[in-house]
């Protein structure tokens, strides 16, 4: 009798997480399908959509000196964001990240939006989940099919 109601139970249980959860809908990888929190000023139309669908605005631009290039050891400092406003990560005043470019060291999304900057430069990247973590998403702090939105600054280039 306890097992001919605990499996239904169970099964009621289980079925309570596939509704319309954003953080599971594939759809909600594409950010022109997201809804961002108002704090983060997020205007796609206002923003380079690259071919790979990845967005990206440069909100201080630099003329001259070295520009990141595929193969470059990069140095970056950025601030994560998810559309909800949320900062998943962040390296503050510390110490920048190191990567090579285009060598897939870090999600895909930031080596084509961190190429073409120069140090000093500042620029916003609006990342498909598809150029993200995309249906992995990333231990307990983004979900699946995530839109991700980076603020970051080139601060070496080698």
């Amino acid at each position: 009798m306890l097992r001919s109601l605990l499996v239904p139970m169970l099964l009621a249980v289980s079925l309570l997480g596939c509704g319309d959860d954003e953080s599971v809908n594939p759809d909600s990888g594409d950010p022109t399908k997201v809804t961002y929190a108002e704090s983060l000023n997020v205007d796609l139309a206002e923003m380079t959509r690259l071919e790979s669908g990845l967005y990206i605005q440069d909100t201080f631009i630099v003329e001259d000196g070295a520009q990141a290039q595929a193969g470059n050891r990069v140095q970056v400092r950025y601030t994560g964001y998810l559309p909800d406003g949320r900062s998943f990560d962040a390296t503050g005043n510390g110490p920048a990240i190191g990567f090579t470019l285009g060598t897939g060291q870090v999600i895909a999304g930031w080596d084509e939006g961190i190429a073409g900057m120069r140090v000093g430069g500042r620029r916003r990247l609006i990342i498909p989940s598809s150029l993200g973590y995309g249906a992995s998403g990333s231990g307990s702090r983004i979900p699946p099919y995530t839109v991700l939105i980076f603020d970051t600054e080139l601060v070496s280039v080698r």
